[in-house]
């Protein structure tokens, strides 16, 4: 177990440094860097030679690269934001609680809907049931985010006026749960495509899971259908999900940034897109380093929980 553990946490390391590496080069290829970001369209060019001097953005670019790791591993030091006039860090802190109780709330519903129609469509396979929900999956799945919160947006929020456009601007991250009416459309929107995506992969490993051979074993033994199916196809069912769950983690933060954008929500994805659009370099950067490291240790925890449910994906042993 220990052996297997730290190869992953080798394996995300690289991950979040060829993350890290790819965006440092990506925003170094913009048409006047940060300098002209900063300065505006209009700087001189003795302007930005002495911007660029005093950030240490004229030295060769393996030497910044090296010394923004150096900031980020010894300070957590991700720049400053001259856009925001405060640390990139400080800003980051500030929408992060906010994203992480969305996306945490979206993935909790999606189990919690989709693990029970996924059984369902088990139990009545092949019929009716099965293949309107299959139809409806592949329908929800294929939709993307923005149309689906503009659509509940349409008729939840103008129609029929049950819901709030949006959740107030000033909410702290806890908010879902003081006023959880007014975080009822994001929350669903980004739950969406992934009730669609588990309840497929819920009745895949249900199905697996019936034709083993303990099942026949515990029907020969006389055991009911609900104890054959709760007791017995259900639990060891459910670990793929794990590993379904890690895997998803990159769409579901990705459909985040979208959602928060749609609704106008200030968390880490409305912060990314906002970032990018005013040219504020350090930001963007930031937040993909923390979206990215978040994401892999979402992974790793998957991972990790696989391993422990399910002692036979520990190759190499310890």
């Amino acid at each position: 177990m220990t052996g297997y553990i730290i190869r992953r946490l080798g394996q995300a390391l690289i991950v979040i440094l060829g993350v890290v590496l790819l965006t440092f080069i990506l925003a170094q290829l913009i048409p006047g860097g940060e300098a002209k970001a900063v300065l505006g369209t209009k700087a001189t060019p003795q302007a930005i030679a002495s911007f660029n001097l005093r950030n240490g953005f004229d030295l060769p670019i393996y030497d910044q690269f090296w010394r923004y790791v150096e900031g980020i591993v010894a300070h957590f030091n991700l720049g400053y934001s001259y856009k925001y006039n405060q640390g990139v860090a400080q800003v980051i802190l500030e929408r992060l609680p906010k994203t992480l109780t969305l996306v945490t709330a979206s993935v909790v519903l999606a189990l919690v809907i989709a693990v029970p129609v996924g059984i369902l469509q088990v139990v009545r396979r092949n019929r009716p049931v099965d293949y309107a929900i299959t139809g409806a999956s592949f329908f929800f799945y294929a939709m993307p985010d923005f149309l689906v919160g503009t659509l509940l947006i349409i008729f939840f929020s103008f129609d029929l006026k049950w819901f709030p456009v949006s959740p107030p601007s000033d909410a702290s991250a806890w908010a879902v749960f003081t006023d959880p009416r007014a975080f009822v459309l994001p929350i669903v929107t980004l739950a969406v495509t992934s009730i669609a995506s588990f309840s497929r992969y819920m009745r895949s490993s249900m199905m697996d899971a019936m034709a083993e051979d303990y099942i026949r074993t515990a029907r020969a033994k006389g055991a009911s259908n609900r104890r054959v199916l709760y007791g017995h196809a259900l639990r060891n069912a459910l670990i793929p999900i794990l590993t379904l769950l890690g895997l998803s983690l990159p769409a579901i933060v990705s459909g985040a940034l979208i959602v928060e954008t749609v609704f106008n929500y200030p968390g880490m994805g409305l912060l990314t897109v906002q970032s990018a659009f005013n040219d504020d370099i350090p930001v963007v950067l930031g937040t993909t380093l923390v979206i990215t490291i978040a994401t892999v240790i979402g992974s790793l925890l998957a991972d990790v929980l696989y391993a422990v449910a399910d002692p036979r994906i520990r190759l190499g042993g310890d």
